[in-house]
């Protein structure tokens, strides 16, 4: 056992890029909840973005068309599910799972042709002065420009949902979209716009991941990391700046237990490896009970369906 193998620094500046497509996926998970709307398709989502966005950069050559081409495909994904929980009001747990078992099956379909092939270098922005700071340079300033574009959007959606009226209308709807619509506002018009913007975050998520982490396509690559991003949504408590923290939170165990095996601590992974899933299942089903929901100050709405004739 040698601990001294592990440098701090470097676990941070790893644990930064590890908590990346989980910390996309769950804000955009986020918005989508505090307008009302359980999405459980967040794998389904990454999982397609995944595929899609290799399959562009591939073709293309360019991993920024890359990006673009998974934000789409994890656009197009919400787009049938808010379809399916907006307009035909299907039960929005039971059509999220459908909509994770499609993904899962049409990424496995699409990437049969992409199995082995290398996907293209996703460019780092030089920072002469700051990248060589003592600790802070390596630690903050030698990432790819998705690591700060999840960070800047921590920051954006706050600013939104607290410093806009678009934000407060959002919030108003997953509050009650009953007295929402009384007001005149557009519930479904609202809801389908933050069910879009959470696919296309899950597909950035899932396109980091066959991109930058691997960067191939493997079958079944997300492995989880959907479900990850919705506990802590849930553990956030709906806030911008506490998604962030659990995103770190979930990144760092997934980067400490390899360290671990590395420094050949004498203590089994396997329980770090499924803390984080463990977790996830506690969290399905404290929110699956009202009074769990009411304890963790959920949206009132969330998960209920709206129909204009009541």
């Amino acid at each position: 056992m040698d601990l001294s193998a592990i440098s701090p620094a470097l676990l941070f500046a790893s644990l930064m890029v590890a908590s990346t497509p989980i910390l996309l996926a769950a804000l955009g998970e986020l918005v989508a909840e505090r307008a009302g709307v359980l999405n459980l398709g967040v794998e389904g989502m990454m999982i397609t973005g995944a595929v899609a966005g290799f399959a562009a950069a591939h073709a293309s050559g360019s991993a920024a068309l890359g990006f673009l081409g998974a934000a789409a495909g994890g656009a197009a994904l919400s787009a049938l599910f808010a379809v399916l929980v907006l307009w035909l009001r299907a039960n929005q747990v039971a059509t999220g799972l459908a909509l994770t078992l499609f993904g899962l099956g049409f990424a496995a379909l699409v990437g049969q042709g992409y199995v082995g092939l290398r996907a293209p270098p996703v460019p780092r922005p030089e920072i002469p002065l700051l990248r060589d700071i003592p600790v802070l340079g390596p630690v903050l300033f030698r990432h790819d420009l998705v690591v700060y574009l999840a960070l800047g959007l921590v920051a954006g959606v706050w600013w939104f949902l607290h410093r806009t009226g678009a934000g407060l209308r959002l919030r108003a709807v997953g509050e009650n979209h009953d007295a929402a619509h009384a007001l005149g506002h557009d519930v479904r018009r609202i809801r389908l716009l933050a069910v879009l913007f959470g696919g296309a975050c899950a597909g950035l998520g899932g396109a980091y991941l066959s991109l930058v982490r691997v960067p191939q396509w493997t079958e079944g690559l997300t492995a989880g990391a959907g479900w990850i991003a919705l506990a802590i949504v849930v553990f956030a408590s709906w806030r911008p700046w506490r998604l962030l923290l659990g995103a770190w939170l979930f990144g760092g165990l997934t980067v400490l237990q390899l360290n671990l095996q590395a420094a050949r601590v004498p203590v089994p992974v396997e329980l770090l490896s499924t803390a984080p899933y463990l977790v996830t299942i506690l969290v399905l089903v404290v929110i699956s009970s009202g009074r769990g929901r009411a304890a963790l100050a959920a949206p009132g709405s969330l998960g209920q369906p709206f129909h204009a004739s009541r």
